[in-house]
């Protein structure tokens, strides 16, 4: 009688670093970029995306953000009235600089709205796009997120007439671009996305909710579904994750679930501040000399924990 094989677990290879290859969680402060919090494999540094110097070497596997959509937002630190040329100016500096970040075959999902009707219309989606483009962004592909619980309307021109209505797309984008090459030969190759979330998320139209900015603390958060889906769908365990408009953290606290290294970059104290506190409350820090929630602006006792995980996959 034959007898019943038991599956055993898939052994997760070994992935160390070449000596010679960058390691972000080694980077130290500098005047232009302070740590303003470490945990884990999760660091939140306070900076401008603007300054080309805030980081010096390529270190990035995936960006996932979404930047100010310039819809008079009252944010603390950030303008977000600029006219659309200025919008388009700031765009390009901002997108320069996180392409000279990031790795050859990194890939880039970029959060906007598909057009905006305040100042006039304009195909916010199509003009950023080509501006990555220029920049030596590579177009892959674009996700439209259908935000389901939109239901606001505060304007619809011209009200039952065919003078001048307003169209209103309840969607935003997911712009997917990529540096150098799509196929991606280097980090750990290891892949942890289900069977039934891959040919999920694969379809390009992705539905769920909006995020409350009471809730969050923030007045532009976007739903940490998003970024779970495209770290899970674009990226390798143990890859560096980057959110240069950190915000709330959501990029960061999706990156640390999935077992991959977050980097964030925000300007504004106080978001650092609401950053670090969502972070612990959702990932739960641990200060490992004590076994106490750590709440320092700067957790070091960390440092030689995460550096060792970046050098082999768990």
């Amino acid at each position: 009688m034959a007898t019943a094989v038991k599956n055993k677990p898939k052994k997760i290879k070994e992935y160390n670093i070449p000596k010679e290859e960058y390691d972000i969680l080694q980077e130290p402060s500098v005047p232009y970029r302070n740590e303003y919090f470490r945990h884990k494999s999760t660091i939140l540094f306070k900076g401008d995306v603007l300054n080309p110097n805030t980081f010096e070497k390529e270190f990035i596997d995936l960006t996932v953000t979404s930047p100010p959509y310039n819809v008079d937002i009252q944010y603390n630190s950030n303008k977000d009235d600029l006219t659309y040329e200025e919008y388009l100016e700031f765009s390009e500096k901002w997108m320069t600089n996180v392409f000279n970040w990031s790795k050859p075959q990194a890939r880039f999902l970029l959060n906007i709205p598909l057009d905006k009707n305040k100042g006039g219309q304009k195909a916010v989606g199509a003009d950023l796009t080509k501006i990555a483009q220029k920049i030596g962004w590579k177009y892959h592909s674009t996700i439209i997120w259908n935000e389901g619980n939109i239901s606001r309307r505060t304007a619809w021109g011209s009200w039952l007439s065919a003078s001048a209505p307003f169209v209103i797309a309840p969607v935003e984008l997911i712009v997917v671009l990529y540096k150098g090459e799509w196929k991606k030969t280097g980090g750990t190759k290891q892949s942890d996305i289900s069977k039934e979330d891959f040919m999920d998320w694969t379809n390009g139209l992705w539905t769920f909710n909006g995020e409350s900015k009471k809730r969050i603390g923030h007045p532009a958060p976007f739903p940490i579904q998003l970024p779970h889906r495209g770290i899970k769908l674009f990226s390798y365990v143990r890859d560096v994750i980057f959110d240069p408009f950190a915000g709330s953290g959501t990029t960061l606290i999706a990156a640390e679930k999935n077992n991959r290294i977050g980097i964030g970059l925000e300007i504004d104290d106080n978001y650092c501040e609401v950053a670090k506190q969502r972070i612990i409350k959702e990932t739960g820090t641990i200060d490992f000399k004590n076994g106490t929630a750590n709440t320092s602006g700067t957790h070091n006792g960390v440092l030689q924990k995460a550096s060792k995980a970046r050098h082999q996959a768990s």
